[in-house]
């Protein structure tokens, strides 16, 4: 029986740069372990503690030279589908994470009923950041 998503991955042209970066979001690191040159580095928000963002790097043994290069090339020109992440408030989140150096793509705008910001992180990943509706009383 399925338990549900563990870990969903993210490529990076830098795993120590997106760390730093991810950091400043909140994230924590959950595992950092290396065999050879491959290294499985993913990190974990402290209000969702099930759920494991990997920060990978392409290239071998998942990948050739060519193949990789090429993935690094889509990331960095923002390619790759964006994620999303919840705040309770986008507006203070945007001040809050301005001041720790997340550069936005775009200031937090209302529509479709909520607020929302757009960033990307250093290796070209495009998120969301949307305010949570309150959800209705059951």
């Amino acid at each position: 029986m399925m338990q549900g998503v563990d870990v969903v991955g993210l490529y990076v042209r830098d795993q120590d740069e997106a760390l730093a970066f991810y950091e400043r979001l909140g994230f924590r690191v959950h595992t950092d372990a290396r065999n050879g040159d491959y290294r499985w580095l993913t990190v974990q928000h402290p209000a969702q503690p099930s759920f494991q963002l990997g920060l990978f790097r392409p290239g071998p043994p998942v990948h050739d030279a060519a193949t990789a290069q090429a993935l690094h090339e889509l990331v960095a020109k923002g390619a790759m589908p964006p994620l999303v992440l919840a705040v309770g408030d986008c507006r203070a989140a945007y001040e809050r994470l301005s001041t720790n150096g997340v550069e936005f793509t775009q200031p937090p705008v209302e529509r479709y009923g909520s607020v929302d910001a757009g960033f990307r992180d250093p290796s070209g990943n495009g998120w969301k950041m949307i305010e949570a509706r309150p959800k209705p009383a059951a």
